[in-house]
């Protein structure tokens, strides 16, 4: 016999417990959507903030305001091309001079065999500091080699270098590299710094190289703006 009136409704919990599926396959799903050079471009602002965080960093910090451009790459491996090599991706930004206003960024690889992290590290955050106008130019090229086409130091590290003037001021870049919570130091002799025309080419939609997307401004990407924002705020002090 049929009971009538009734309605067959599901527990609350199992509500509860799709609503969670829902929403785990739906970030699941987000993440996937993020392409490579964009989740790059997140990353790079986590490196920043983890360099520019560490008193041991604070020259990089407080000389920013000088810097023409900024090569930042979250995550450096020794030995992840080839047996004793080393190498990563990351972007570049330059910075106008006259605004203080930064680019958007252009993708990059730099690797090499004789480049490396001094206390072994196997990986490290990096941030080439481009202090020249000869360095800044030397990224329009599609490939270009440090120590050869551009002069290239260990940047000076330390919370007592805070105030200092390096010896090695003179170079057109400085590296600052962090391995595990601690300066790891680098040596980038004969690092080989190449464009990713293919990301650049996923990032912005067309085919643009260097000069195209710094001086000329021809492409943008709306998922630059927190890098971009965070860049202009440490360099003019905020």
């Amino acid at each position: 016999m049929k009971r009538r009136g009734m309605k067959r409704t599901m527990p609350r919990w199992v509500l509860a417990v799709l609503a969670a599926v829902v929403v785990v396959f739906g970030t699941v799903s987000a993440a996937k959507a993020l392409s490579a050079p964009e989740a790059l471009v997140d990353r790079a602002r986590v490196t920043l903030d983890s360099l520019t965080s560490d008193p041991n960093f604070s020259w990089l910090k407080n000389y920013l305001r000088y810097a023409r451009g900024v090569l930042i790459i979250p995550q450096f491996l020794k030995g992840g091309f080839i047996i004793g090599g080393s190498g990563g991706s990351g972007v570049f930004l330059a910075r106008e001079p006259q605004t203080g206003a930064w680019s958007e960024p252009v993708f990059y690889t730099m690797g090499g065999g004789s480049i490396g992290l001094q206390i072994g590290a196997s990986a490290a955050e990096v941030i080439l500091m481009v202090r020249t106008d000869r360095g800044v130019e030397a990224f329009y090229s599609s490939t270009f080699k440090l120590g050869a086409d551009a002069s290239a130091a260990v940047g000076p590290v330390g919370m007592s270098m805070e105030g200092s003037t390096p010896h090695n001021l003179s170079a057109d870049i400085l590296s600052f590299a962090k391995a595990k919570g601690l300066y790891a130091g680098m040596s980038l002799e004969g690092a080989v710094v190449k464009v990713r025309d293919d990301w650049n080419l996923e990032y912005y939609g067309k085919a643009v190289g260097p000069m195209d997307i710094i001086i000329r401004k021809a492409v943008s990407n709306p998922r630059s703006a927190p890098l971009q924002q965070r860049l202009e705020a440490i360099a003019s002090g905020r």
